[in-house]
């Protein structure tokens, strides 16, 4: 056993020297997160460009699939349709998409509809197209979900997907309802509606049916399942006119964020890296006053 050993005096570090190496550390950490913002300021102008590009594309398929709408709420109107029923079991559609990052257009649909629930849950049914609103209502209102269509939002509507949900939704039992939709009014704003809905023995008792001649429960029939796909289609073309309008304007918000952070992170780092420098040269020049 070697009982002679060696003890070596470790000296701590001065002062000096964990104040340049914490100046080091706060550098490094700035520089990082500077580099993180930038990346994330090209991806949102990216989005800005990309929205901007559908939203045009889809305000021009929005002036072509506006008379299926309003054709259809036209008939309900002049018609006078009105439920029949005291308490009718009512049905609430709502029209969003798969995709997020566009401000609130998904939660003002949900949040109209959530308002309608609390009124009365245990006699209304809600059909959701699109994930976003299932995912928001599935919460607290999924005993209440009986239908829900994905996959929306990837492409623009098309009637066909309409008529898809809306052969579905033919098949509900409901006296009334609504399809509750963002109305597209500008490029910097839109605004919650809904469209009405009514079953077949409604439309049939309207004061005003006989309006239109030779309607027979056949022919009413067709044209409501026609005029809910139409609608649908109406709501779907108005929710993603919306939609891109809304996205091209949180991307071009989130962008003028990124490069205010920028900025002052621009700044940060200078401020950082020149107290640094003035700091060794201080050291500098006490150990060469001090020699």
């Amino acid at each position: 056993m070697n009982n002679f050993g060696r003890i070596l005096a470790v000296a701590p570090p001065c002062a000096a020297q964990q104040q340049q190496a914490r100046g080091m550390a706060t550098l490094k950490a700035i520089s990082i997160r500077l580099k993180s913002v930038k990346n994330i300021q090209k991806i949102t102008q990216s989005m800005k460009m990309v929205s901007a590009a559908k939203y045009a594309r889809a305000e021009r398929d929005l002036k072509q699939a506006r008379p299926y709408g309003e054709g259809a709420t036209a008939f309900y109107d002049r018609a006078e349709v009105k439920s029949t029923e005291e308490k009718p079991s009512k049905l609430l559609i709502a029209v969003t998409s798969d995709r997020g990052l566009c401000g609130a257009v998904h939660s003002g649909v949900a949040r109209q509809i959530r308002n309608e629930l609390a009124i009365d849950d245990s006699n209304t049914k809600v059909v959701c197209i699109g994930d976003k609103s299932r995912s928001i209502l599935q919460r607290l209102y999924s005993k209440n979900l009986i239908l829900v269509a994905n996959e929306v939002g990837r492409k623009p509507p098309s009637f066909l997907d309409a008529a898809k949900v809306a052969d579905e939704i033919a098949k509900l039992d409901f006296q009334e309802g609504k399809i509750i939709y963002n109305k597209f009014k500008s490029v910097v704003s839109y605004q919650v509606s809904d469209l009405p809905l009514y079953s077949l023995d409604a439309v049939s008792k309207a004061p005003k049916i006989s309006t239109y001649d030779s309607l027979d429960d056949d022919v009413i029939k067709s044209y409501m399942e026609f005029s809910l796909a139409s609608m649908l289609y109406f709501a779907m073309k108005e929710g993603a006119c919306s939609e891109q309008s809304s996205r091209m304007t949180a991307m071009d918000n989130a962008s003028k964020n990124a490069g205010e952070m920028i900025e002052k992170l621009t700044l940060t780092f200078n401020r950082t890296r020149q107290a640094v420098i003035t700091r060794e040269l201080i050291e500098i020049i006490s150990g060469a006053s001090a020699l």
